[in-house]
């Protein structure tokens, strides 16, 4: 039997992993691939402000070593806002995640 790739970083399973699922439009949408050395949180926050992600619409963190998963697209979102109010520039592909929390 074939295994599936992981997820979950090989180097310090304990932490916590983050996914992004992005609206493509018409065409649905996406859980969106990433390197395992960017899945943590200060890496996803870093793409999300380099544009990096197309519609980002919700975001997961989850740890499997602790048994847990989570929406936090509301706690990413307030991150982004504050980090981008912060250069007074909003990236284009995070404009509409921040519509749809109210932040903008």
């Amino acid at each position: 039997m074939r295994r599936s790739p992981t997820l979950v970083p090989q180097d310090g399973a304990d932490q916590d992993t983050y996914v992004v699922l992005s609206d493509l439009g018409r065409l649905g949408r996406v859980w969106c691939e990433a390197d395992e050395e960017d899945t943590d949180r200060e890496a996803l926050i870093r793409d999300l402000m380099k544009d990096q992600y197309s519609h980002p619409a919700r975001i997961v963190a989850f740890n499997t070593t602790e048994g847990w998963s989570r929406d936090v697209t509301e706690e990413i979102a307030e991150e982004v806002w504050t980090r981008c109010s912060e250069i007074g520039e909003i990236p284009a592909s995070v404009q509409s995640l921040l519509e749809t929390v109210g932040k903008l």
